[in-house]
């Protein structure tokens, strides 16, 4: 692809991972029950943190629930959304390491095949109940007495655990997985109505509220991306070597 020519916008949906190519746009602050890379293939990628300090690089890597905004730019980015229960997740939570908004260069060449991989494989290092306790809920709709009696825990000790091995409630991450199915049905050719009833939202108000809350976007917005053809191969970064401090830098 020559420099004048620009790859057309997609999300591609896949299990355990979100992918979005296109320009990024002035969003409200959010948090995902998700990790966050997004790259820039030309130049840098901006994320402004709750407390107004402006992040910069290359790549820049978002842990789940850490609020945020993208900053706009006429350039395409790649956002990629990771689930904390994968693979690939263990390696982002010791990249984190405690940071919520960081420099990640070494993951801007990474290959979609690559994703694919990690993220169909499940964590080696979160605990096995819980592991089971979110795909039943991925599953299907289940109360929280027999979703923690069904991994041999209390409630309270299932909540414990999922607050400290992936920093949020289960019922956050169901939300995302839910925000996740309502995106599905769109792509498919449903209404906004029809989408927030196939995922379990109260209705499309519900939807659109916890949209917004988790991607500090609209239904309105995402729809366009949502109903695009995806390319037969996406387009891969080219890789860089790690960030200089002038490519990573957090300012005030």
């Amino acid at each position: 692809m020559g420099d004048g020519e620009r790859a057309a916008a997609y999300v591609d949906i896949g299990t355990g991972y979100v992918i979005h190519r296109g320009p990024s746009v002035d969003g409200s602050l959010h948090a995902h029950a998700a990790f966050q890379l997004a790259r820039a293939p030309r130049g840098e990628v901006v994320v402004l943190d709750a407390a107004g300090a402006r992040h910069s690089a290359a790549a820049l890597l978002v842990a789940p629930m850490v609020r945020h905004r993208m900053q706009a730019t006429a350039a395409d980015v790649v956002t990629v959304f990771i689930e904390p229960h994968c693979a690939f997740a263990d390696r982002l939570r010791e990249r984190c390491a405690g940071r919520g908004i960081t420099a990640a260069g070494e993951l801007h060449g990474l290959g979609e095949d690559e994703l694919r991989r990690n993220v169909a494989r499940p964590s080696a290092r979160l605990d096995a109940r819980l592991l089971a306790a979110m795909d039943a809920l991925a599953a299907g709709p289940v109360q929280m007495p027999a979703l923690a009696a069904g991994v041999g825990l209390s409630p309270q000790r299932l909540r414990a655990l999922a607050q400290r091995q992936l920093g949020m409630p289960l019922a956050r991450w169901r939300i995302w997985r839910r925000l996740a199915g309502a995106a599905e049905a769109l792509r498919e050719g449903g209404s906004l109505a029809e989408a927030a009833a196939t995922a379990g939202f109260a209705d499309q108000a519900h939807f659109t509220r916890q949209l917004r809350e988790m991607t500090g976007l609209t239904p309105s917005a995402v729809l366009p991306l949502l109903r695009a053809p995806a390319p037969a191969a996406a387009p891969a970064a080219a890789p860089v070597s790690a960030p200089t401090p002038a490519q990573s830098r957090v300012a005030t």
